[in-house]
């Protein structure tokens, strides 16, 4: 780990992206002698070069593969993979390599830094973040939701907050070694990333390091591998869909409650919130309010403050997101849906369903999803590249369900998939877009995808109102 001062240490930043241009900002605000590299060079780039040039920070555009000599340190953007050209010239130069959120973590003030209670897990990340900050707030502290999602980490460290709320994907983790929260949560663990981890227990391995020596865990008792991260910490706690046993949080009839952090959890539990006041309403959604509310209970915050941020929540869009009702069947966009576990959760919320899938899979296998849901399925519609994959899969495990196969990938592509739903769908049903894939083969991202959803939707129902 570097110990020296920050003042004439010879940093490497690679990529400008947010996270690559806070941290440039930082270091050089600190005397550290900054080069940046990155590997595009257009006119946003070019801009940030401008910027970070006032700043003292030295800009390499073009060339992200080329480490530059006499570097002490390498703070690489959270999605360059280890054995990318610049990482591994470091690793094999001896030059230790961190992230954003490792920088972040040393540059805190010795004294008076905002503790971090962080979530990872495969899913449900900037939901509990976003839940976590409103409870924090409701609690009478000043909370900010940082890392992945919000503000750059290495700027909320400077900044007067009670407690940060912070988001870490498993690229971030995987480039820490040191980051220590108060509290943290493992949401759930399923297989994504694999091109850039490796292997599964890579990806684990990363994800487990969120429960750092003495943090107290919370992890998800529904969740096996979850469970299995948690299992060395000193103090943990559980939350579940079930009824809760001691040291858990979980469901009781209509409410959320405490067994984990009451003054007596073998005899006492705490209401915190109904399951009412969670929205948008699903299993999983659930299942990610009793993960926020463990973590803010570790922080001390009440049971109503709990209740107060569920209800202040304004969920982001394209998650479960109710668009309209059309002649009766529900239009529902989960556009964020982009792999097997996020849509199997999605898909479990509704029934019965016309469900619109498909896109980049990044070989990811859909077999059990297909056939876990094929009961509830009235109908498919598939579009984008991987479609192929997902129609091979629905022909074995749920040959009954009929399946529209829509090749268009132009801009009106949309329109067509939802009118074809539309003709599948019946009274009642519910037509849900939850992808599976990423959007890249059609779209700039899952927000645009999650859009275009939108926009058909509006015009089925401008088209049903009219006749």
């Amino acid at each position: 780990m570097t110990t020296r001062p920050w003042e004439g240490l010879d940093v490497v930043v690679a990529g400008l992206g947010v996270s690559g241009r806070a941290a440039a900002r930082a270091l050089a605000a600190r005397g550290a002698r900054v080069t940046a590299v990155e590997a595009r060079d257009d006119d946003e780039r070019r801009r940030a070069a401008a910027e970070l040039a006032e700043r003292g920070v030295a800009v390499r555009l073009g060339d992200g593969e080329t480490l530059p000599a006499g570097a002490d340190l390498v703070v690489t953007s959270p999605g360059w993979r280890p054995d990318a050209p610049l990482p591994a010239a470091a690793a094999a130069a001896g030059v230790e390599i961190i992230g954003e959120v490792e920088l972040a973590w040393r540059l805190r003030p010795a004294e008076g830094a905002a503790p971090w209670l962080a979530v990872t897990g495969t899913d449900g990340k900037t939901t509990v973040v976003r839940m976590l900050a409103c409870m924090l707030t409701a609690g009478g502290h000043d909370a900010l939701a940082v890392g992945n999602v919000g503000t750059p980490i290495v700027e909320a460290v400077d900044q007067p907050h009670d407690v940060l709320a912070v988001e870490l994907s498993s690229y971030q983790l995987h480039w820490s070694s040191s980051v220590a929260p108060y509290a943290a949560t493992v949401l759930n663990i399923a297989p994504d990333h694999l091109d850039w981890h490796g292997t599964m227990d890579a990806y684990v391995a990363a994800k487990a390091k969120i429960f750092a020596p003495g943090t107290v865990a919370v992890h998800n008792a529904d969740d096996p591998v979850s469970t299995s991260l948690a299992a060395g910490a000193e103090r943990r706690a559980g939350f579940t869909l079930q009824v809760p046993r001691p040291g858990e949080l979980g469901v009781v009839e209509e409410l959320l409650v405490d067994r984990a952090f009451t003054a007596d959890p073998q005899r006492e539990a705490a209401e915190l919130a109904a399951l009412a006041d969670v929205r948008p309403f699903a299993p999983h959604n659930v299942a990610n309010a009793l993960a926020a509310a463990g973590l803010a209970r570790a922080f001390g915050v009440p049971p109503e403050a709990v209740r107060d941020g569920l209800r202040a929540f304004v969920p982001d869009p394209h998650r479960i997101q109710h668009v309209a009702d059309v002649t009766g069947v529900a239009y529902v966009n989960d556009s964020k849906a982009t792999q097997p576990h996020a849509a199997a959760a999605s898909l479990a919320a509704y029934e019965p369903v016309v469900w619109i899938a498909g896109g980049l899979l990044k070989g990811l296998d859909v077999d059990d999803l297909v056939r876990d849901c094929a009961p509830r399925l009235r109908g498919v519609v598939l579009m984008g590249r991987d479609r192929h994959r997902l129609a091979e899969a629905l022909a074995r495990h749920a040959p009954d369900v009929p399946v529209v196969d829509v090749a268009d990938t132009d801009t009106g592509a949309m329109d067509r998939v939802v009118t074809e739903a539309a003709g599948l769908a019946r009274p009642g049903d519910t037509v849900l877009l939850a992808p599976v894939g990423a959007s890249f083969d059609m779209f700039a991202n899952y927000p645009a995808r999650g859009d275009a959803f939108i926009a058909a939707v509006e015009r089925l129902a401008g088209t049903a109102r009219r006749r």
